[in-house]
């Protein structure tokens, strides 16, 4: 039962929300039972329904290549020139997945009890077992597609290990584990279009959701080449389209990648569940100055070996970090958590960077940062990152083995050689794990509606362990989304939706109607302005700290920018062509209003859990600190519209229930 609410006023209580379709009986046979119950649709029928994707990361590649070998008609959309450029080519890393091929402990179970612990026990637990169930298959499946994964010289594929835990389960392909993964779920998916079973729409953003008597019947789409929007009609729509990440502006993500696709199903009636639920990644390239636009993710893979330190002594901070002996250098992960040391949880080492900065001990340029009062103060966002005794035990050649194109892309973006020189890192945001909600069959409360990958909301509860981003998304569109969506498309073939119908002339003219509001407002302010003005705001009140009072602040703050947009937002060009302005707005529109809601889940949620630390509620050694007694539950929150216009979003409680495992604080030390 919540006792404290701090969002009171801000919100309306809707009612409890319970996932009908969770299994139950043993955990370790519910997904196996599950796949066995579900119906199957025959190969005649399948080749009558259509099913439109919108994404090819990962999750839309593998689920676009899999359900076209399977005889369904797929329609693929992607807003980049080509699938492959999709954003999970950025990840570095790895993949996890429970082998044990090192015989150091690992299992099924333990990787989904180190995934659950890892999201601070605001995951379901049917859920990720299944993930964890499925992890082995993936890598089968991949090194059957060709994947060169990263191999000891005996042959055997090799393991490194990830923030979180305590053996190596994480395959690898040097830094370009994502490109090399991406690559495998594209060739699949092209061989599909080959076939004729799967249709590529590059260059087609996804605007508005088709919503038919109740269930989701396809989308309206703009050409980005042409201007041209579309409808697209189908009986089944499934969401791979990414995180959220560039809410905050500065972020690792591409800079394309936005909300819109799953924020338009969300008017629809779609909810979005545990949206303060972001990320902050500890190991990136520090922010250098207000001329960036986006920020640099460096592999987690590096806390393997490299060695996290900042100064004992704020005078030293300002020297050539090879003149500081050994005597002077706080090695802080190692000191504060000596059983994980360099390997604790993203959230984890994160604070502790932070907290490392906040008492004036960071390296590295001096830069301008808001301030809550709303000055400027000029403070060293960075720690070290060091390689040295990495050299001395493996020499440069074994860290170049490991690393080489990683710490190559550092080099070429700072111009200091990591060799050489410590790296300087800092935490930047990196994922988020809330997103839409989604049943057990990843299903949407919006019936046809189904979510994939980073946009949903299901595996990885308040904190996503490293190395499981890809696991999910290959898991869900090789092995998950096929068995489950066959549940649903078992009643078809369904009655045809034409054009004509009244709810898709009511979506198409809608999303003519906003593209023409945003060519007509012809105020002062650049789209882009707006953007980091918001990013700026969620960043300093809603970034790796939250306070009551910045959170309060926050909401109105974005109110007020919300409404400056729409009266004095200026967007160049015009709707007939190619028009990145007039994307950006269209995201940065959805952003303004996903960032209030943010502000709104974190304000409600008066604990401190994985990547949602709020300062009231932490131990005595500034630890996180759960209370379980009132919020242990999924928040999915229901559009009410407009805040501006008196709009309130509405909280439906889906309580999380452990069978298999023991809640209890996090503890790495």
């Amino acid at each position: 039962m919540q006792k404290s609410d701090d969002a009171a006023g801000f919100y309306e209580l809707g009612d409890k929300l319970v996932d009908a379709k969770a299994p139950t009986g043993p955990i370790e046979e519910r997904w196996t039972t599950r796949k066995f119950e579900n119906r199957l649709v025959n190969p005649a029928n399948r080749r009558k329904l259509d099913i439109i994707i919108v994404g090819t990361g990962l999750a839309g590649g593998a689920a676009a290549a899999t359900l076209g070998e399977a005889g369904y008609n797929v329609k693929s959309f992607c807003y980049q020139d080509s699938p492959r450029r999709a954003h999970s080519i950025a990840a570095q890393g790895g993949i996890n997945a429970a082998k044990n091929y090192k015989e150091d402990g690992d299992s099924t179970y333990r990787l989904f009890y180190d995934t659950v612990k890892g999201g601070d026990y605001r995951a379901r637990e049917s859920n990720v077992y299944r993930l964890a169930e499925e992890s082995a298959n993936i890598i089968d499946q991949c090194v059957a597609q060709g994947v060169p994964f990263a191999r000891e010289y005996g042959g055997l594929l090799d393991n490194r290990s990830f923030g979180g835990v305590q053996v190596s389960r994480t395959f690898y392909a040097r830094g370009q584990t994502g490109q090399q993964l991406l690559l495998g779920a594209y060739q699949a998916m092209e061989r599909q279009v080959a076939a004729g079973t799967v249709e590529a729409f590059t260059r087609h953003e996804m605007l508005e959701l088709i919503v038919v008597d109740g269930k989701a019947r396809g989308i309206v789409a703009r050409d980005m080449v042409t201007g041209d929007i579309e409808t697209h009609l189908a009986d089944v729509v499934v969401l791979a389209s990414g995180g959220y990440g560039n809410v905050f502006y500065l972020s690792t993500n591409a800079m394309g990648s936005n909300v819109t696709a799953a924020w338009r199903a969300h008017r629809k009636g779609a909810y979005m569940a545990n949206p303060c639920y972001t990320q902050i990644h500890p190991t990136c390239i520090p922010v250098s100055g207000g001329h960036q636009s986006k920020l640099t993710l460096m592999s987690e893979s590096l806390r393997n070996d490299g060695r996290i330190w900042v100064p004992k002594n704020v005078a030293d901070c300002e020297k050539d970090p090879r003149q500081i002996p050994e005597a002077d250098r706080d090695y802080f992960l190692e000191r504060i958590y000596p059983s994980f040391g360099n390997l604790v949880p993203r959230d984890i080492a994160s604070r502790a960077a932070k907290y490392m900065c906040d008492e004036g001990r960071g390296v590295g340029p001096e830069i301008e940062e808001l301030q809550p009062d709303g000055t400027t103060k000029k403070v060293r966002r960075g720690v070290y990152l060091d390689f040295k005794d990495a050299i001395e035990r493996l020499g440069k050649h074994g860290v170049e083995e490991k690393y080489d194109n990683l710490l190559d892309m550092y080099e070429r973006i700072t111009g200091e050689n990591p060799y050489e020189v410590p790296m300087r890192i800092y935490p930047a945001v990196h994922y988020v794990m809330g997103g839409l909600w989604v049943d057990y069959e990843l299903q949407s409360n919006i019936e046809g509606l189904f979510v994939t990958g980073e946009a949903n909301f299901s595996d990885h509860g308040a904190n996503r362990l490293g190395a499981s981003a890809l696991m999910q998304g290959l898991a869900d569109g090789y092995f998950v989304l096929p068995n489950t969506i066959r549940e649903y498309l078992a009643d078809g073939p369904f009655e045809k939706v034409d054009e004509s119908n009244p709810a898709v002339v009511e979506a198409l003219q809608s999303v003519k109607e906003r593209v023409e509001k945003f060519l007509s407002i012809n105020g002062t302010r650049s789209v882009e302005s707006y953007h980091k003005e918001l990013g700026s705001i969620m960043w300093e009140y809603c970034g790796m700290e939250r306070t009551e009072e910045g959170l309060k602040l926050a909401i109105q703050k974005i109110r007020d920018l919300r409404a400056d947009f729409w009266t004095n937002v200026k967007v160049l060009g015009s709707a007939d062509n190619i028009n990145q302005d007039l994307e950006k707005a269209g995201r940065v529109a959805d952003f303004l209003e996903l960032g209030e809601l943010m502000c709104i889940d974190a304000l409600n949620r008066r604990e401190s859990c994985g990547g949602h630390f709020r300062a009231e509620s932490q131990t005595e050694d500034g630890e996180a600190l759960r209370h379980d007694d009132e919020f242990a539950y999924v928040a999915a929150w229901e559009w009410g519209g407009d805040s501006n216009d008196g709009g309130q979003p509405v909280l439906h409680k889906e309580d999380l229930i452990y069978t298999a495992i023991e809640m209890k604080q996090r503890s790495y030390k």
